[in-house]
């Protein structure tokens, strides 16, 4: 029978893979923002700081993937997750403000129609830093230096 451990190269080949993926996706997302000019106040910093560990980080693995990586990588998926999450709101809530400046007498399922079709700012925009992160987790999901870790506190505790 074959096993996960059987398939090592072609995984250990898809995890590089996945992180090529991941930086190229960090880079262009980073690149996007600067171009656009997100960097009037700390909400909009947040994700190009959030994006520049993230790299920082993807070289780190790419070097050495030790465990302290690998939950650095963790850690910093969760918080651009959170990023994705706070930016949807924080351009939904932008627009739906400025709808509702603009047509006063509209309802609010009007209004949430009338800021979804709306470009700026573009409300799912920050869904890619959610798709991101979660391409990130993916990455770590399972990774061999996690298990090593796993692996050596059981030789030392004796547990199986």
């Amino acid at each position: 029978m074959e096993t996960p451990e059987s398939h090592s190269p072609v995984l250990a080949a898809l995890r590089r893979f996945l992180l090529v993926i991941l930086v190229l996706s960090l880079l262009a997302t980073g690149t996007e923002l600067l171009l656009v000019g997100h960097t009037e106040d700390a909400w909009q910093w947040a994700p190009l700081v959030l994006i520049g560990l993230g790299l920082a980080t993807a070289l780190w693995l790419a070097a050495a993937p030790s465990p302290a990586a690998l939950r650095a990588w963790q850690s910093l998926m969760g918080l651009l997750i959170l990023s994705g999450l706070t930016g949807f709101c924080l351009h939904g809530a932008a627009k739906m403000e400025f709808t509702r400046e603009s047509n006063p007498a509209a309802g609010e399922w009007s209004i949430l129609w009338a800021s979804l079709k709306t470009q700026s700012p573009p409300t799912l925009a920050p869904a890619v830093l959610i798709q991101t992160a979660l391409l990130g987790l993916a990455y770590a999901f399972r990774h061999p230096a996690l298990r090593r870790t796993a692996r050596n506190k059981s030789a030392v505790t004796g547990e199986e």
